[in-house]
C-alpha cells in the first residue's frame, strides 16, 4: 500500500470506522434526531454546527484536489444553514459523509510525489501536512461530538 492510499484509509477510518479509537463520525451521527443535533448545551457548539464545520474544511480541500483554488475562510466555518427538520439534518449528515468518501478517493489517486508539494501557496505548507491536518481536525471535533452526544442521551 502506498502512502496516499494509507492517508486515504486513515481519513476514511475517522469518518466510517475501523480506526484504533473505535469511534467515527458516521456511527456517532447515526440515529441522532435533528432536535438532538441542534440542541445547545451551555456554551458548546451544537453537533450540527460541528458537522458543518468539519465538512466545511473537507469541502474546501476537496475542491483543491479537484483542481480548483482554495476558497475557505475560518470566519465562515460555523455558518451552517438553519436546520428545521429531520430532512435538513439528514442532508447535512449525508453531505459530510459523501464528501468524505469522495475526498478519500481523490487522495488515493494523488501521485505520492504530490504529497511533498506546496498546497496552494507556500504559507499553507505541503499536501501531506494539510491532509493530515484535516484528519487531526476531524478527530478533534469527533471527540467533541461524542461527548455532546453522551450529554444529550444521558
Amino acid at each position: 500500500m502506498n502512502l496516499t492510499a494509507q492517508i486515504a484509509k486513515h481519513f476514511r477510518e475517522v469518518h466510517f470506522g475501523g480506526n484504533w479509537t473505535c469511534s467515527n463520525l458516521k456511527d456517532n451521527l447515526a440515529a441522532l434526531s435533528w432536535q438532538q443535533a441542534t440542541t445547545k448545551i451551555q456554551s458548546l457548539n451544537t453537533i450540527a454546527a460541528l458537522v458543518y464545520h468539519v465538512n466545511y474544511y473537507v469541502s474546501a480541500v476537496l475542491k483543491v484536489l479537484q483542481g480548483e483554488t482554495l476558497n475557505a475562510r475560518d470566519e465562515y466555518s460555523f455558518n451552517h444553514p438553519p436546520i428545521h427538520s429531520q430532512e435538513d439534518w439528514e442532508a447535512l449528515r449525508v453531505k459530510a459523509l459523501t464528501d468524505a468518501e469522495h475526498f478519500a478517493r481523490l487522495i488515493e489517486q494523488l501521485p505520492e510525489s504530490k504529497l511533498w508539494e506546496n498546497f496552494e501557496e507556500e504559507k499553507y505548507g505541503i499536501y501531506y501536512r494539510n491532509l493530515h491536518g484535516i484528519i487531526e481536525h476531524t478527530h478533534y471535533h469527533l471527540g467533541q461530538i461524542a461527548l455532546i452526544k453522551k450529554m444529550l442521551t444521558a
